[in-house]
C-alpha cells in the first residue's frame, strides 16, 4: 500500500493547493489550537513509569482472575463493572481465586490499567495474567461458552460440593 512518509507527502500538497485560510471565526489564527500536542509529548504520556507498571505487573499476579473495575465487588460505582461482576458470580468463580482493583480510589492506577492492556474502557479482566477483555468481552464470551470453558481449564471455578454447601446455606 502507502508508506507513511508516501500518505504525509500526498496529503501535505493536497493541502497546498488550497488557498490559505489565515483567519479563524473562533479564534485569532495566531492561537494554537488546544488539541495540537507535539508528537514527543504525546509519546511520553503513553509510557508508563516503572513504578506503575510494576505495580500493575503485581496485582495481575496477586491471583489467577484480576478484575481492574470502578468500586468494589460489592459496591460496583458502574454499570459494566457490575455486569462483568455478575458473569463472573454466575460462572462461579472460587473467590479465592479473584481479586478486584478499584481504579477510582487512584488515578495513576485508573489511567496506566488502560496503557497497560492498550485498552481504552474499565473494567479488565486478566485471567493468569493474560488480558481477556472488556465487559463487552466478558459478556459475549458467556453467552458464547468460551468463558466458562477458559475458566474451567484455568482452575478457577468454586468446586461443586462448594457451590452445593453454598445454596443450601441461601436456602
Amino acid at each position: 500500500m502507502f508508506s507513511r512518509a508516501a500518505l504525509l507527502s500526498r496529503a501535505s500538497h493536497r493541502f497546498l493547493r488550497q488557498p490559505a485560510v489565515t483567519k479563524s471565526l473562533f479564534r485569532p489564527a495566531a492561537a494554537p489550537s488546544p488539541f495540537s500536542v507535539p508528537f514527543a509529548v504525546a509519546a511520553q504520556r503513553r509510557l508508563l513509569s516503572d513504578a506503575v507498571r510494576q505495580a500493575i505487573d503485581k496485582a495481575v499476579a496477586s491471583a489467577p482472575v484480576v478484575l481492574f473495575m470502578k468500586g468494589t465487588p460489592e459496591t460496583p460505582q458502574c454499570g459494566f463493572s457490575r455486569a462483568t461482576i455478575q458473569v463472573l458470580g454466575l460462572q462461579g468463580v472460587d473467590p479465592e481465586k479473584f481479586a478486584a482493583y478499584n481504579v477510582l480510589e487512584d488515578p495513576e492506577l485508573r489511567q496506566g490499567i488502560k496503557e497497560y492492556s492498550d485498552w481504552p474502557t474499565i473494567p479488565q479482566l486478566y485471567i493468569d495474567k493474560e488480558f481477556v477483555g472488556g465487559c463487552d468481552i466478558v459478556v459475549s464470551m458467556h453467552q458464547s461458552g468460551e468463558l466458562a470453558k477458559m475458566l474451567e481449564e484455568k482452575g478457577v471455578l468454586l468446586k461443586e460440593e462448594a457451590k452445593d454447601e453454598g445454596e443450601k446455606k441461601q436456602e
